[in-house]
């Protein structure tokens, strides 16, 4: 069936749509070559339209392994060659019947590097995907659907668990699920944590009742200025427990010490960022999804300093707090997908867990 992308200052992309079905979401492009699985199931998507750039996508597959959320949560897929049979000996199911499976819609055949270009040059804006004749009268009701913004609470789990640890004396984390990778729950594990995994609208003075030695701040998606209630929480516990954050996680932080975050023209994903640490001047590459930055002006006079900039564009990628045990970086250590360059930022917690 045919289809087309179209965004709203009027453009349009055909192509093929895998199955009968509409999208309507912000329109976001990633420069990744591989990981579309760990992209399609990574929260910070949720209901944005995802356009890959590499131009065929599928060739080895689906396999559970690699999932990183209980599902897909974006709100449709665009992509260049749709490649029907994959090869890798992890191989469970194509990625069209995953796609189909997820009642996620697809629109493939699509000079996706022509999107990327639109959104580089005039900026991250609504889309949908829709049939090819579809009439104006459904593009004009589609157009009009306001984008949802408070999407934390659609993506964060429902209930509270742990992951053990194999030593009884392991450090407890209390990791706030704003919608986590499960990657990142795996790197903080694998370092030796005793994880409790909690919702995201979990009260601080429940979160220090556990008595953790550490406290673990998630990715997810959406304006970090959509969750107040939830700066306010955090507030409460800056100072009481050390506290490491990823992504939203780090903007939360941020926005809770009195600085301000901003929208990026066209946000940063991709697994190719370069990452300078102002404090050992080394770059390293980082897997990176976001559409919001911290303003660096904004922390001038509060007690944080800037740890790691964007090679690319100078921004805020990491910071730390001159006198409390609180670290933040804006970028995925954890990667899937991308480099495992930063896996020390998991090290650094750890020392900082055991007071050293």
């Amino acid at each position: 069936m045919k289809g087309k992308l179209i965004l709203e200052d009027g453009s349009v992309f055909t192509g093929q749509l895998l199955n009968d079905s509409r999208a309507t979401g912000e329109v976001v492009f990633n420069t990744s070559m591989t990981g579309y699985q760990e992209s399609l199931t990574d929260p910070s998507y949720c209901r944005q339209i995802l356009t890959l750039t590499y131009p065929m996508v599928g060739n080895y597959g689906i396999a559970d392994i690699f999932m990183q959320s209980r599902k897909a949560f974006v709100g449709g897929f665009v992509i260049g060659e749709l490649c029907e049979l994959g090869s890798n000996w992890h191989y469970e199911e194509s990625l069209a019947e995953f796609l189909t499976r997820q009642n996620i819609p697809c629109l493939y055949d699509v000079d996706t590097r022509a999107v990327t270009r639109k959104i580089r040059n005039a900026g991250t804006m609504k889309g949908i995907i829709v049939p090819a004749d579809a009439d104006q009268a459904e593009i004009d009701k589609l157009m009009a659907v306001p984008i949802k913004k408070e999407v934390v609470m659609e993506v964060t789990t429902k209930e509270a668990y742990t992951m053990e640890a194999e030593n009884e004396d392991a450090p407890l984390v209390v990791a706030m699920d704003f919608g986590v990778k499960q990657n990142i729950l795996t790197s903080l594990h694998n370092i030796g944590c005793k994880l409790q995994v909690v919702p995201a609208d979990t009260k601080a003075e429940d979160i220090l009742a556990m008595n953790p030695d550490g406290i673990f701040l998630s990715n997810g998606p959406g304006d970090p200025a959509d969750v107040p209630e939830i700066v306010e929480e955090i507030k409460k516990m800056i100072g009481k427990k050390p506290i490491f954050g990823i992504c939203l996680g780090h903007q939360l932080i941020a926005r809770a010490l009195g600085a301000k975050t901003y929208k990026l023209k066209f946000g940063h994903r991709g697994s190719n960022q370069p990452v300078k640490d102002l404090r050992t001047g080394k770059v390293q590459i980082s897997s990176q999804n976001h559409g919001f930055a911290v303003e660096e002006e904004s922390l001038k006079d509060l007690p944080l300093e800037v740890t790691h900039i964007n090679v690319n564009d100078g921004t805020v990628e990491g910071m730390r707090h001159k006198e409390l045990p609180l670290f933040s970086v804006q970028y995925h250590p954890e990667a899937s997908p991308g480099p495992d360059d930063n896996l020390y930022l998991f090290d650094e917690f750890w020392t900082m867990l055991k007071g050293e």
